[in-house]
């Protein structure tokens, strides 16, 4: 694919602080939804949010590295002008900052995304530290975090009291002084995420946080409606594609079984038949 224009910047999205405008984030997984998501998205996040979406996994405790990688590959050779994130999947930063750079350089250099994401609080600020000092940009994801999902025995909204409010201000802030140059605020209720959007000086990007925050981001899947299921609060449905794939190929089943198709305007014919010279 051609390129046509330089991709947005993390100076882009850092300008976009305070902007009457927010930022339009999706998750995308392959090359074909990325070309189509590219014309009118901001940022593409590759988000092991795939392990549910693709792989039918409980949850995105299994997603591995060379996951990401090969859907991230997808992701930029489908896409031209959308900044892309991509996610570090659970297990590969917490424990070392080390660890944690050689998996983001890994992530970074065999894809050519524009930045990695990492799920954490305060804590992981020297991983932070380290990570941007080597130029690799990073946004940190607060709040309600996936990754968590067994510890924390579900999926938990946040910031409900005063306790939680006061430290998730602080992680933001903490990490925002470490290098992110921009946090995303998930699972979080609307005061506090408005509050911590207000507070910092790098822009915020909510899902299931608050119309304040310079961006929004939704698992494409649940925007569509290809999931079965109820979806979270936070994910507006604009459309039921699952149901829309279930009468094409219903339709699909149908024919071959009537033999309707393939008809003759879907095979491969010659005015001559060559099996009767053949013959």
């Amino acid at each position: 694919m051609t390129q046509t224009q330089p991709r947005i910047s993390v100076d882009n999205i850092r300008s976009h602080k305070n902007k009457d405008e927010p930022l339009v984030c999706l998750t995308a997984y392959t090359a074909p939804m990325a070309s189509i998501l590219d014309q009118h998205c901001d940022l593409l996040l590759v988000g092991d949010s795939m392990g549910m979406a693709l792989y039918g996994m409980d949850n995105t405790l299994d997603v591995t590295l060379d996951m990401i990688i090969a859907h991230t590959k997808a992701v930029m050779r489908g896409s031209q002008n959308a900044f892309v994130l991509a996610d570090m999947p659970y297990g590969t930063y917490e424990d070392d900052p080390q660890i944690a750079l050689q998996n983001a350089q890994r992530l970074i250099n065999e894809t050519n995304c524009s930045a990695v994401k990492l799920e954490g609080d305060q804590s992981l600020a020297p991983t932070v530290e380290l990570l941007t000092r080597h130029n690799i940009p990073v946004i940190a994801h607060i709040g309600l975090r996936p990754q968590m999902v067994i510890e924390e025995g579900g999926y938990k909204i946040k910031g409900k009291t005063e306790e939680q409010a006061r430290a998730l201000l602080e992680d933001a802030k903490t990490l925002e002084k470490a290098g992110a140059f921009c946090i995303l605020i998930e699972g979080t209720i609307e005061p506090v995420s408005a509050m911590i959007s207000a507070s910092l000086n790098v822009p915020t990007i909510g899902i299931g946080a608050s119309a304040n925050c310079d961006g929004q981001i939704l698992v494409i899947d649940d925007m569509l409606g290809m999931l079965s299921g109820t979806p979270p609060k936070f994910a507006k449905q604009y459309g039921h594609i699952q149901n829309d794939i279930d009468k094409m190929v219903a339709q699909y089943s149908k024919e071959v079984r009537t033999r309707i198709f393939p008809s003759e305007d879907y095979l491969y014919t010659v005015k001559n038949n060559p099996l009767r010279k053949a013959s």
